[in-house]
């Protein structure tokens, strides 16, 4: 990938994703890919080994919650139970990873948005880095407060017959993809010192695209081995995303957060 004035004006959010595993591989920023790629296989691969261990009980019990007139379902049912097991399991783990290296994401993204745009990125340190530590992680505390309501919200619904294995599973794989996109295009926006709000309307407006990146994010955290390298995947693929789409509208009146 070169300067983004090279690409196509409308590129949708599956593309930054599949740019996102060629950009890791960038000479200039694979060094700041190390340390979010160390703590995703830290802490997702440890939890899925547990999660190996759960599994079979936790579905189990959702489909114990199948009322008897759509027991006739359970084998369309059941992929429908695993898949929501997943999506759960692997979204709180990826936040749990993500706040941890939210310092790390936020200087791969600033490094690789000075790679792509050809404008240097500030000279920062591991002394600037743990004093803007603070501020990261207040960000990453607005994000969980966003998605806390609404999670218990659909969380609650698996607890109606019926709708907690149909309808539930959908609305939580779309709440999902929505939430990961907010997630990884926070970190370039966040570098700007674009407020959360002002971040969250601006990706409305390619809500679908946006909807395309967090979709594939939440698929590829639920394949072993591939979810090990997800992290600074997505930070890359929404760091090029801002490039193409965002950067001219907000850059030009927000200083670098480093």
């Amino acid at each position: 990938m070169t300067n983004s004035t090279k690409l196509p004006k409308h590129l949708s959010g599956f593309h930054y994703i599949a740019q996102g595993w060629h950009l890791i591989t960038r000479s200039g920023i694979k060094r700041f890919v190390l340390l979010p790629l160390l703590a995703n296989i830290l802490l997702l691969g440890g939890s899925f080994w547990w999660l190996y261990h759960k599994l079979d009980g936790w579905i189990l019990w959702a489909l114990d919650k199948i009322p008897d007139w759509m027991q006739w379902l359970s084998y369309l049912l059941w992929p429908l139970a695993v898949v929501s097991i997943l999506l759960i399991f692997t979204y709180f783990f990826s936040m749990l990873a993500n706040f941890i290296a939210s310092p790390f994401n936020g200087l791969l993204a600033e490094k690789l948005e000075a790679e792509l745009t050809g404008i240097p990125a500030p000279n920062t340190g591991m002394v600037d880095l743990i004093k803007d530590t603070p501020r990261i992680l207040k960000r990453e505390v607005v994000k969980i407060l966003y998605y806390i309501p609404r999670a218990l919200v659909l969380l609650l619904l698996y607890f109606i017959p019926g709708i907690g294995q149909t309808v539930a599973p959908v609305l939580w794989f779309i709440f999902s993809a929505w939430m990961l996109a907010i997630q990884y295009c926070d970190y370039p926006f966040d570098n700007h010192k674009v407020s959360f709000s002002t971040m969250r309307s601006t990706l409305r407006q390619n809500k679908i695209d946006n909807l395309q990146f967090g979709a594939a994010v939440s698929v590829l955290t639920m394949i072993p081995v591939v979810n090990l390298f997800i992290m600074p995947v997505a930070v890359c693929g929404a760091t090029a995303m801002w490039v193409d789409r965002y950067r001219a509208q907000h850059a030009l009146h927000h200083n670098p957060s480093h």
